[in-house]
């Protein structure tokens, strides 16, 4: 089973960038769709982006335009870049690997801050 491990969270102000990333490994990375979800203190943990094996992309409209997510095969590494950071961005972000047929994988998850 694929095992992932996020990196690249922390504190930033408002209108500010954070890159995150996810490295797996135990797996044939590039037979996974990968997502970013995210979950906010009280809340429910939401879909934030997603890279399917083609490198078809969707991204919750909350995000739009201001986060892009990507992938690379031959680091086994998939990306968030996330600019004009807000507020209501702050949550732990996870990554997420999904393959017809194998068990849904979850990364640890990274706290990103943003301070207004």
């Amino acid at each position: 089973q694929v095992q992932l491990m996020e990196s690249g969270g922390g504190l930033v102000q408002a209108g500010g960038s954070l890159s995150l990333s996810c490295a797996a490994s135990g797996g044939i990375f590039s037979t996974y769709d990968m997502g970013w979800f995210r979950q906010a203190p009280g809340k429910e943990r939401e879909l934030v982006a997603v890279v399917t094996i083609y490198g078809t992309t969707v991204y919750r409209e909350s995000v739009k335009g201001r986060f892009t997510i990507s992938r690379d095969n031959a680091k086994n590494t998939v990306y968030l870049q996330m600019n004009n950071l807000k507020p209501e961005d702050t949550a732990v972000y996870y990554c997420r690997a999904d393959q017809s047929g194998s068990p849904r994988a979850w990364g640890q998850g990274t706290q990103v801050t943003v301070s207004t």
